[in-house]
Order: C-alpha cells, then sequence, then structure tokens
C-alpha cells in the first residue's frame, strides 16, 4: 500500500492475549497487513503482545525504558540481568482487584502498560500508510477473560478504550472478534452462507451463527444477520496451564514436602504453583515477599533441589522461554501422536515423553466446556445443524486435533474450514472500518 496523505484509510487491530495484528484497506483493493520488523531482516505480520521494561543509566541517573512485541523479546533475551518481561497483559481487563503493578520502584496502572503496546502498533501502522492513524474498529472478545458478568465485561472495555485513549487513539470502535473474521471469510464467497465462526485466542474462545456474503455487502448488514453470539474465558492459555501443571510443576516442587516443627507439610502454598501456570501472573511473583516465603521453604524442603528451581525461574523471569517450551510440544502433538517436551534453565533439565491421548486427557474438561458453549448457541438461536453451511475456525487453538474433532464430529469435515490462524480477525475488522465510514460519511 503506497502512502498517500489524502487517502481515507480504514483500520481494524486485532489486539490479543497473545499476539496482535493490523489490517489497512483503503477501499476497493481489499485489506493489507501491516508489517512488523522481526529478526534481522525478517518481517512478520503477528506481533507478540508483550511489554519489556528494564532501567539503563543515562548521564549517571537511572532511567526506566520500555519495549514491545518482537523488540521486547529480543531485549530481553539479549539482557544479562533481567528487567521486567510482561505477557497476556490483555487477561487482566476484567479483574477489578488488579490497578497495576510496581516495576523498579513505581507504580503502574494497567491501562498504562496496556497503552504502550496500543501506541507502538498505531506507529507501525502510521508507519506502513505514511499518515496519521487516530482511529480504528478495534476487536474484543465475547466475554472477556475472567468475566462472570456483563458488568465484568463492561468493566473490561471500559479499561481497554481508556487504554487506547492514553496511547493516542481518538475515535474507536469495537467489534466482536468472531465477527469480524466472518467479515474475512465472507469477502471471499461469491454466494451467501450461514456459517458458525469459532475464534481462538490466547485467553478466550468466542462463536458466532452470522450470515455473510456478496448479498449482504450488497444490501447493507442488517441486525437479523447476527443470528447469536457466545463465548468463554479459556483457550489457548488454558491448555497451557495443565501442560505446566501436570510436567513442570513437579519438578519445581509441587508435591514437595517441608519440615514444620514436628509435622511434614507442603513445601510452597498451592497458590505460587497456580499463578505460576498464568502467564498473565508469571511476572507478578518477582516480589520481595515471594522471595523471602521461598528463601524460607528451600530452608526446610525435603526436596530444596526443586524448590531453587522455582526460584530460578522466577528471579530470572523464565516466563517467555517456559511459553515457547509449551508452545513447541502442542505444535508437535498437533501433528504428531507423540512429542517431546523440553525445558532447561541451568537449575533443571527436563526431557519428558508426551503423547497427544496424555494431551488430551489433560485438557478433557476444558474441551468439553467448549463443546457445551457450541452446543448452548446453536440450541439458544434455534439453528439446525444441518442449516449451517460452514464452519470457519481461525486461531492457533484451532489446529488442536481434539478442538477440530469438536466441529467435525458434528457438522462433517467438508463444513470445517481453518482461516490464516493470526491474522484473519484482523482483516475483518479492516472491513468493518471501511464499512462504518461509508456509513457515516
Amino acid at each position: 500500500m503506497q502512502p498517500h496523505q489524502d487517502r481515507l484509510y480504514a483500520v481494524g487491530i486485532d489486539f490479543g492475549t497473545t499476539n496482535s495484528s493490523i489490517a489497512i484497506s483503503s477501499g476497493g483493493s481489499g485489506t493489507e497487513l501491516v508489517a512488523f520488523p522481526a529478526t534481522g531482516s525478517e518481517i512478520t505480520f503477528s506481533y507478540r503482545s508483550v511489554l519489556y521494561m528494564d532501567q539503563l543509566k543515562e548521564a549517571g541517573q537511572s532511567r526506566t525504558h520500555s519495549w514491545t512485541g518482537p523488540a521486547a523479546i529480543a531485549r530481553y533475551l539479549a539482557d544479562g540481568e533481567k528487567g521486567r518481561f510482561i505477557q497476556s497483559l490483555k487477561s487482566h481487563l476484567s479483574s477489578r482487584s488488579l490497578t497495576g503493578t510496581a516495576i523498579f520502584g513505581r507504580h503502574y496502572a494497567l491501562e498504562t502498560l496496556i497503552s504502550r503496546i496500543l501506541a507502538d502498533l498505531r506507529l507501525h501502522a502510521e508507519r506502513q500508510v505514511g499518515a496519521p492513524v487516530r482511529s480504528a474498529m478495534i476487536g474484543r472478545p465475547v466475554r472477556f477473560v475472567g468475566a462472570e458478568s456483563e458488568a465484568d465485561d463492561a468493566f473490561a472495555l471500559d479499561r481497554l478504550r481508556h487504554a487506547l485513549e492514553i496511547a493516542g487513539y481518538e475515535a474507536v470502535e469495537f467489534e466482536f472478534e468472531p465477527i469480524a473474521a466472518a467479515y474475512a471469510y465472507g469477502s471471499t464467497l461469491d454466494h451467501d452462507e450461514l456459517i458458525l465462526i469459532g475464534d481462538f485466542g490466547g485467553g478466550t474462545s468466542d462463536f458466532s451463527l452470522i450470515t455473510v456474503g456478496p448479498g449482504v455487502r450488497r444490501r447493507g448488514r442488517r441486525p437479523g444477520d447476527l443470528l447469536g453470539s457466545m463465548g468463554l474465558g479459556l483457550a489457548g492459555d488454558a491448555f497451557d496451564a495443565r501442560i505446566i501443571r501436570k510436567l513442570v510443576s513437579p519438578a519445581l516442587g509441587a508435591d514437595s514436602m517441608a519440615r514444620s516443627v514436628k509435622k511434614i507439610l507442603p513445601a510452597v502454598p498451592a497458590w505460587i504453583y497456580a499463578n505460576l501456570e498464568r502467564w498473565h501472573y508469571l511476572s507478578f511473583l518477582r516480589t520481595r515477599e515471594v522471595t523471602e516465603l521461598l528463601k524460607s521453604a528451600h530452608a526446610r524442603a525435603l526436596e530444596p533441589e526443586k524448590i531453587e528451581a522455582l526460584m530460578n525461574l522466577i528471579q530470572e523471569d523464565l516466563g517467555y522461554q517456559l511459553h515457547q517450551a509449551v508452545q513447541r510440544v502442542k505444535m508437535e502433538l498437533s501433528g504428531s501422536e507423540v512429542a517431546q517436551f523440553r525445558f532447561q534453565d541451568g537449575s533443571m533439565d527436563l526431557n519428558i515423553a508426551v503423547t497427544r491421548a496424555e494431551f488430551e486427557a489433560m485438557i478433557a474438561d476444558q474441551l468439553t466446556a467448549i463443546e457445551t458453549c457450541v452446543g448452548g448457541l446453536l440450541e439458544s438461536t434455534g439453528v439446525d445443524i444441518g442449516d449451517v453451511d460452514c464452519v470457519f475456525l481461525t486461531g492457533g487453538t484451532s489446529f488442536v486435533p481434539a478442538v477440530r474433532r469438536i466441529f467435525t464430529s458434528r457438522f462433517g469435515a467438508e463444513r470445517v474450514k481453518t482461516g490464516e490462524a493470526f491474522t484473519s480477525v484482523a482483516r475483518g475488522l479492516a472491513l468493518r472500518a471501511e464499512e462504518a465510514t461509508a456509513r457515516n460519511s
């Protein structure tokens, strides 16, 4: 897309729990993805939703600097003494108890931290189009992670809107992420279809039943085109948590005991391991209180080497490396019946064979929750399985064989299609932004 100051750009931003992407449309020529610099001369269209903050000395004084996306990962891996590497910030939006965190002695509100990522996304879009980007169509889940009511969802959305304002966005509209994915799929059709969209992110799984196609585009979207939407606050991160619980936490002392006067008790409180399973809490374990608690546990532990490994994981802030190890074994299990989970950090060396059947047993209740959500959507809308023309799945978790079976067993493999894992939603948001611009002009 050639820069042009007078051209009107419609921008769609998919700010995800794990990955983000941006698509731009200027009318008549489809959508174009914003390219982000990766390693060396490489580029990527998927921007990791991560933040890294460190203190650098300038003129004899320490100043805090921050990086996001691929630059944050590169800086984190290059640093000898680690700063703060934070993942999955979006997962905190519905939490009223987590207002922010202290970093290098200063308190940062959650919205401020999120705004750093959103601001950099905007700047990357501006560099590509050569013009200011102040308005956008922003994706949102049907149900935010941790939200238990509509009030929780509204609270999370208000916080996201505030973060966007801090990041320099002056006008934003929100669209459900599965509906955006439906727009991306619908733009490829030469006939109208009733489709079931499944959008699997890092923290949420969202589903919509909607009619899309050229007929809908010609006449304009009507409220009746969307039959219904449902979502739940679990997806890829929840699957990752089960792998950590089964394969990693035991090596870090989850089942270890310690001496306490005349009793033998668990060495480390269970909540430490619960936080270890959730990427968006891992970096927040680097506190003085947790450090002192683990030192005391190490002194009393019957297996002190495991507690030492846990301390090293937290103090070295190795959440990213652990996350990568989990992602690798999930990807391998999507293509093979057995895979090796490998993770080494200097204090422990894990090399564990895992079968696909074992992994599916770990996530069985989560698979049931997804299946129940899909069934509930069909029941609440009164749509018969035979009336659904296509099932369109997007997001990394859609490639997990057990997840795909939920849909192929019910609708048949011939009706289940897969879109671009990390960019379908952004493309659909850009199309929705273009539609909204035309409507308001």
